[in-house]
This record gives C-alpha cells, structure tokens and sequence, in this order.
C-alpha cells in the first residue's frame, strides 16, 4: 500500500495534526511501526488486539479503523466480532454491544 492510499484511511484530524506539527507526526507514524516491527505478532492479529482496545476505551473511530484493517489483513468478520465478544465480561454488555453496533455500521455498508 502506497503512503497515500494509507492517508486515505487515516481519520482526516490525524493527518492534520500530523501536517501541522510534522515532526510529532512523523514520531507517531513511525511508533507505530516500530512496535508492529518488534515483534512475532502478525497483521491480523495485532489490529485485532487494537480492535479490541478500541472497543474498551469506546472509540467508535477507532473501532471503525481497526476493524476495517483486520479485515484488510484477512481476518473474517467471525474473527472480528469474535475479538469483542471475548471482551464482556471485561468491559461489560453494554460496551460490547455499541462496539458490535460500530462494526456493523461497517460491514454493513
């Protein structure tokens, strides 16, 4: 994937951050691939534990993105809802179920 097709799925307010204040940008663009880099985690799993994350902290973006990328890096959508599911007796019914929502809002569009 070409640095612009990735931009092109990076929420709008992270890319302008990232042009306004470029060296804070190109810090966090690079921590993130770093961490990815370190490690015996592949793609799919790494987004899915970022999916899982997102939904404990109630991100709907972040669950957008997250889900859309372990997709894009082969996981199914079982695997997906699957990652929240795993999630309730952690962070309760009622997280779970928006986050289930959020991904909804993206498979079924």
């Amino acid at each position: 994937m070409s640095n612009e097709e990735a931009n092109q799925k990076l929420p709008k307010h992270y890319i302008s951050i990232g042009k306004r204040y470029k060296e804070y940008g190109d810090v966090l663009g690079d921590l993130g691939r770093v961490v990815k880099e370190i490690g015996p985690i592949d793609d799919k799993t790494s987004q899915l534990i970022q999916l899982a994350a997102s939904a404990a902290i109630r991100s709907e973006g972040a669950v957008h993105s997250h889900a859309r990328r372990a997709i894009d890096s082969g996981a199914s959508s079982d695997e997906v809802y699957q990652s929240i599911l795993l999630l309730t007796s952690t962070i309760g019914f009622p997280n779970v179920a928006a986050a289930i929502s959020w991904i909804d809002d993206l498979l079924e569009n």
